[in-house]
């Protein structure tokens, strides 16, 4: 299983913010959209970094209040580890746990092109082992 066939199944649709928005602004659009992180794009729509809930509590226990009125390029992840579509699930899962983050950007030739959460993978891997559970019984009874 691979991220493109993740991606083919899910939609590669990816709502992006500016560096520029503030952070306030930022909370309601996550809240809005019902997603935990969005990725934030800069000139010629390339990867400029990634805000997640993680980045905005890490920023409001910081700077208290203060932090709401800051541009979101100061709080957000930066260094942004992104996958491309042919990454097995695996792969995109040992990604995911060893940054310790949620959410990963799909990248082809510099061009955002995607994002998968880890409830996609987790979703895709139980789907694998239901299938290879179904294919053993047949196997088994046959």
């Amino acid at each position: 299983m691979t991220v493109k066939q993740i991606l083919d199944q899910k939609g590669r649709d990816v709502v992006t913010v500016s560096p520029s928005m503030g952070t306030a602004d930022a909370i309601r659009f996550l809240a809005d959209n019902k997603i935990g992180a969005v990725v934030v794009t800069g000139s010629g729509g390339k990867i400029a970094g990634i805000l997640s809930e993680r980045d905005i509590v890490r920023a409001m226990a910081k700077k208290g209040a203060d932090a709401l009125a800051a541009p979101i390029s100061n709080i957000m992840t930066a260094k942004v580890t992104t996958c491309g579509e042919s990454h097995s699930v695996n792969q995109v899962m040992e990604l995911m746990t060893n940054g310790r983050f949620r959410h990963l950007p799909v990248e082809e030739d510099g061009k955002l092109i995607g994002i998968i959460s880890i409830g996609d993978v987790v979703r895709r891997r139980i789907e694998d082992v239901e299938r290879e559970a179904e294919e053993i019984k047949a196997y088994i009874a046959g």
